[in-house]
């Protein structure tokens, strides 16, 4: 595997890469661009192998270190996977591969669990990542005396690649895969998918009005700038293009339509990886 050596100096004008297994990720992208605005970021959604949730933890390490690779070729000096199923089964392999800081993304079983007061939370995330070791290893150490509810979102992400995260089959898959978590009286859902924030006024129209949902997306926006001012990575230069770049393996259409492109003025295109 080749070893990435990343400068150590303050105004680093490289950019910031991100990727998920297609466009959900853009829900931690948005987190980091606010928080970052001097940043320029590329993000690659890899739609044409969504979701990762299903596959096996070897073909989603292959997949990431793919992904990866067309990041370093476009010069990056962070990479943020933007996955919790990535992160749980391929980050290990990648921080020790590759001489460039890695973000991962994991659901926040420990803010739910410390503020449940009914001591019942629900984790909605891919067969990929809740059968992880990383997430049976967080989910051990914070969840000793809660009730968890774990439900596997499965169609979730097919859906959202679609385009039919507002549609009445999503909805109604929604209230489907809730209903033991409402029959559980859970006061916290934690999102292990970085597709499903983007279904996060559906959920709220289903879940009881005392369930708070979980993200990890700010979470992730304030150690990514963390890691880059430890590594004197920061881009403090005000001058220059900041606009952000998309690229999708297969048709960006959908891709456009959650970033809104045209009215953003985003860049947005198709590209083989």
């Amino acid at each position: 595997m080749r070893s990435f050596y990343f400068c150590s100096y303050m105004n680093d004008p490289r950019p910031i890469g991100i990727f998920d297994s297609g466009v959900g990720g853009t829900s931690i992208w948005q987190e980091i661009h606010q928080l970052l605005p001097l940043e320029k970021t590329i993000y690659l959604s890899d739609s044409a192998n969504a979701p990762y949730g299903i596959k096996t933890q070897e073909e989603i390490i292959g997949l990431s270190i793919k992904n990866t690779e067309r990041l370093l070729k476009m010069d990056c000096k962070l990479i943020v996977v933007a996955c919790n199923t990535a992160t749980t089964n391929a980050i290990k392999v990648l921080r020790s591969a590759y001489d460039i800081p890695f973000i991962g993304i994991e659901p926040a079983i420990k803010p739910a669990a410390l503020k449940s007061a009914n001591k019942a939370i629900g984790i909605l995330a891919t067969r990929g990542t809740l059968t992880s070791e990383l997430f049976a290893q967080t989910s051990e150490i914070y969840t000793k005396d809660i009730h968890v509810i774990e439900v596997e979102g499965n169609g979730l992400v097919e859906l959202i690649e679609g385009g039919k995260k507002d549609a009445a089959e999503t909805k109604d898959l929604l209230q489907k895969l809730l209903a033991p978590m409402i029959r559980a009286k859970i006061d916290y859902l934690v999102l292990g998918c970085s597709h499903y924030p983007y279904l996060i006024p559906s959920l709220y129209e289903i879940l009881p009005r005392e369930v708070e949902i979980i993200d990890s997306g700010e979470a992730v926006a304030k150690q990514a700038k963390a890691v880059l001012f430890n590594n004197n990575l920061l881009n403090t230069d005000k001058s220059g293009s900041k606009i952000p770049e998309f690229y999708s393996n297969i048709n960006p259409q959908v891709l456009s339509q959650i970033i809104q492109a045209e009215k953003n003025g985003y860049k947005v295109a198709k590209m083989d990886f």
